[in-house]
């Protein structure tokens, strides 16, 4: 995940580890199945963009081939830099403010990035302009407006806290910049990029124990902010955390919205014949 500087969730934090894997185990699996549905093949030039973990990369790499090149840029690159040994290109870079990287390229990926950037439009703008004619766009990102509760079940006192925990971590991302709603709208933003052959779906597991080890994960790299913006207690926060660690709670994601399209080929001169 890319950060500017009011992101919430740092890379360098110890729990960023454990958060990145819970989110390869959960969501890794339907991103490769849109590349391998978009034909991502040998010899494809691809752009990670906000890569943090090193997986998806990885994988790029490996079906890409020798032939192909796979860039993973983020603005801290220390958990990405493992992706190296798959011979993966690491930078550092900042998808809004800087310019796109030398391409053009066949793929461009962003996962759970642009709702957090500040500057999304900009974000998106870059990410398509590095696009060669034919290119192929692809963004994944939350809409936890949709379906803004950890449980959906809220049938008792634990799952209440649950969720009044959950709408504390939104209300901070929310201080922070990041439109929790966006995940919706990227069907129409990629249209409006000028894309074509647009279309989207959306995803989020539920009770599993990646939930689980994300939402640890996750409320132990907020707990401070979450205290002290008064949103919570540490007692709330260590009973909620153990919770989740008895198994107790059927724990949902928001919903994954994945987006693609392809930039058109350029128009025929003009008075060409066809």
């Amino acid at each position: 995940m890319a950060q500017d500087e009011g992101y919430l969730l740092d890379n360098r934090q110890a729990e960023a580890g454990a958060r990145f894997d819970a989110l390869s185990a959960l969501f890794d699996a339907s991103t490769f199945r849109h590349f391998e549905r978009l034909g991502v093949d040998e010899g494809w030039r691809c752009w990670e963009v906000g890569a943090g973990g090193p997986a998806v990369a990885a994988w790029l790499a490996r079906r890409t081939g020798p032939r192909g090149r796979v860039l993973a840029t983020d603005i801290d690159v220390s958990r990405a830099g493992a992706a190296a040994a798959e011979g993966v290109e690491v930078r550092r870079h900042d998808v809004a403010l800087d310019p796109p990287p030398e391409g053009p390229f066949d793929l461009v990926h962003a996962r759970l990035v642009l709702v957090h950037v500040a500057d999304r439009d900009a974000a998106l703008r870059s990410m398509t302009e590095a696009l060669r004619p034919g290119g192929r766009l692809l963004v994944e990102d939350a809409d936890p407006a949709m379906q803004p509760l950890i449980c959906p079940d809220e049938y008792g006192p634990e799952q209440e806290l649950a969720n009044r925990l959950r709408h504390g971590f939104r209300r901070l991302l929310r201080e922070r910049g990041a439109d929790l709603a966006y995940g919706r709208k990227l069907p129409r933003l990629l249209r409006e990029a000028g894309l074509e052959q647009v279309g989207a779906d959306a995803y989020f597991p539920l009770a599993s124990p990646a939930c689980d080890a994300l939402e640890t994960a996750t409320v132990q790299q907020v707990r401070d902010r979450l205290v002290a913006a008064g949103l919570a207690t540490d007692e709330e926060i260590e009973r909620h955390l153990s919770h989740v660690a008895a198994g107790r709670l059927d724990l949902a994601t928001s919903p994954m919205i994945s987006a693609w399209g392809r930039r058109p080929d350029p128009a025929p001169p003009s008075g060409a014949r066809g």
